[in-house]
């Protein structure tokens, strides 16, 4: 069932092959090891569809892509409900927060792009630096972004258009068909799911028509924004940042709710900047990638932070955190300060930067999808190319079905809570991959001539080599041990770290109390990797685009990322967690057997030990 579907006979080996054909001298952690870090590379192993897109799509398209699938439910529906619920006027610092971590992940992204200009974004990158485990647990959790993503702007939207509708089709909908599940929504949104299958259409048409529709609505969403900022600036009363204390919701003020409500608004509001990564899937359809990658993510967060911040600052000073609506916040701010006219141009313009979103998050799924099939990691129909349209048709119509279903049974808020730990997750992994890459020796020798035992090695030469007085300018295996070392230590310092901040932060405020103490300490033991790291020599790539200040900022980023995720509900994370079972599942009996690395490496051995034969034979 699981074996290796090839003409040859000789390939079709069980899953268990993995194991009995490794080096006998190895143990079983070590063969266990020696699977899961193998990295991709090359692309001889592709899928049929390898090589098969059409490279269109310019800077100016992979700009507005990184736009339009962003600048969405953030602006016209999420900056109304963080500010009601989590963080009241200080949503605009919870917005600040969100784009200094999608901005850091952005860099990282954008040198990952110059690096590796392939279809599949931090998938590839991740199988390129880390290995092929850390390669599909990403990319299954991309896909879960996608997916997530989709279903939640079509949710978004079928909520925008219900509101002008006086909620007609909640109400009638509910009636018809209740759903009493705690979990789900109330009551299935077949709008939702109708457009999901519209676009989902579009999508399989082709790439050039999905791009053009992508810009037109991308322009007249910008031109909404500005007409919103530019149009509620009249309109806006300061005294709304300093309003007293209310029976409505939190202690008055510009921070009503206090530090720990604007870091559970800033996890929420990251939902917003997500989209601008589905720039990096477009790696084998860009005219230019090595180049108008990394401009068009630089490019589109900086005009996505730019229009998200003056709308969450404008919506705030027009009318108080607490009446804020929930599906309509700029709407209905633009109607009880008396501007009903700008309130339907917002309402037209939603639609269209609704749309947009839409396409831009569905756009990156079947190129996902694509990119692991065509390596053996998923079922290999989703790597088939449509020969008329150019398009992966099935893993398009596929992807679209499973959003509108999602898209039907969830809540907005349940989508964005699952699609933000997925994606800071994957952020992470990005950071990480960039840290390992520019420590790690370029040239790595695979056998050592005198290798010195640890045992031999006086507290001197630790000393020596944990500071580099030798002060190598090139990455060796000696300083590439290191670095890894100082880098997992300081992801598990980070971890301790970040959950000890998430429950003591309200008490941070309150002077040097022994919350504070701890936090100076842990502060200082997370640190001391990161100096360890920065005094190693580098790599340093002749690439279009490299990250500035490393290692400072992947470590950020990292950091950022993992305390974000713990700003996150239980229920969020159960619910990932059985995402992430179902897929180890998948990568234990299809991925590993099926694996295009593993079946070069089943090769390699194979040809190894007949030449070995071949040697005994010759010999005797």
């Amino acid at each position: 069932m699981w074996n290796w579907n090839c003409s040859d006979g000789d390939l079709r080996k069980p899953l268990l092959d993995d194991w009995s054909q490794s080096d006998t001298s190895l143990n079983v952690a070590q063969k266990v090891s020696r699977v899961v870090s193998r990295k991709k590379t090359d692309d001889d192993g592709a899928a049929d569809g390898a090589n098969m897109l059409p490279r269109v799509l310019g800077l100016g398209d992979l700009t507005l892509l990184g736009v339009g699938s962003t600048l969405g439910v953030g602006v016209y529906v999420l900056a109304g409900e963080v500010a009601r619920k989590d963080a009241g006027p200080a949503v605009t610092l919870s917005f600040l927060v969100a784009a200094i971590a999608s901005a850091l992940a952005g860099l990282c992204y954008a040198e990952f792009a110059a690096r590796v200009p392939k279809a599949g974004s931090a998938y590839v990158y991740s199988y390129v630096t880390v290995g092929e485990l850390a390669a599909f647990v990403i990319g299954w959790n991309l896909i879960l972004e996608y997916v997530i993503g989709t279903a939640s702007v079509a949710r978004a939207f079928s909520n925008y258009l219900d509101n002008m509708m006086d909620h007609r089709m909640r109400d009638a909908l509910s009636k018809m068909f209740p759903i009493h599940v705690s979990y789900l929504s109330a009551y299935p949104d077949f709008m939702s799911l109708g457009i999901v299958l519209v676009l989902t259409a579009l999508l399989a048409y082709g790439v050039k028509e999905s791009a053009l529709m992508n810009n037109i609505f991308t322009a007249l969403n910008l031109i909404t924004v500005v007409t919103v900022i530019g149009c509620g600036l009249f309109k806006a009363n300061l005294s709304n940042w300093s309003l007293p204390a209310s029976a409505k919701g939190g202690k008055g003020g510009f921070l009503p709710y206090g530090v720990s409500g604007v870091m559970s608004g800033a996890a929420k509001c990251f939902f917003g900047f997500v989209g601008f990564d589905c720039v990096a899937t477009t790696g084998e359809e860009a005219k230019n990638p090595q180049r108008h990658i990394p401009l068009a993510i630089v490019i589109s967060l900086a005009v996505i932070f730019v229009s998200y911040f003056g709308i969450s600052s404008v919506v705030t000073l027009m009318i108080p955190y607490y009446e804020q609506d929930l599906d309509a916040p700029l709407v209905v701010a633009f109607q009880k300060v008396g501007l009903n006219v700008i309130g339907t141009i917002v309402s037209v313009g939603a639609i269209f930067a609704l749309c947009t979103s839409l396409l831009g998050s569905m756009f990156p799924m079947p190129r996902m999808l694509y990119a692991m099939s065509g390596d053996g990691l998923i079922f290999s129909q989703f790597a088939k190319v449509n020969s008329c349209t150019k398009t992966m048709v099935f893993a398009t119509i596929t992807a679209g079905i499973f959003s509108g279903i999602m898209a039907a049974l969830f809540e907005l808020e349940q989508l964005v809570n699952m699609m933000s730990i997925g994606t800071l997750l994957a952020y992470s992994i990005v950071a990480l991959c960039v840290l390992l890459l520019r420590y790690r020796d370029p040239k790595p020798v695979l056998y050592e001539p005198h290798p010195i035992s640890e045992e031999s090695r006086s507290p001197s030469q630790y000393l020596g080599s944990l500071l580099n007085l030798s002060r190598l300018s090139c990455p060796d295996k000696a300083t590439t041990k290191v670095s890894e070392a100082a880098i997992f230590t300081f992801l598990g310092m980070v971890f301790i770290t970040t959950l000890y901040i998430a429950n003591i932060e309200d008490q941070l405020g309150e002077g040097m109390n022994w919350q504070v103490y701890g936090l100076i300490i842990l502060g200082a033991t997370t640190c001391l990797p990161v100096l360890v790291i920065a005094l190693q020599p580098q790599d340093s790539p002749n690439i279009f685009f490299k990250v500035p200040w490393i290692p400072l900022i992947p470590c950020v980023s990292i950091f950022m990322n993992v305390y974000l995720m713990m700003k996150l509900d239980i229920q969020t994370w159960i619910r990932f967690c059985v995402w992430l079972g179902i897929g180890g599942l998948i990568y234990i009996f299809y991925s590993i057997p099926n694996s295009v690395e593993g079946h070069k490496d089943r090769m390699a051995r194979q040809n190894e030990k007949a030449t070995k034969l071949k040697i005994v034979k010759n010999e005797d």
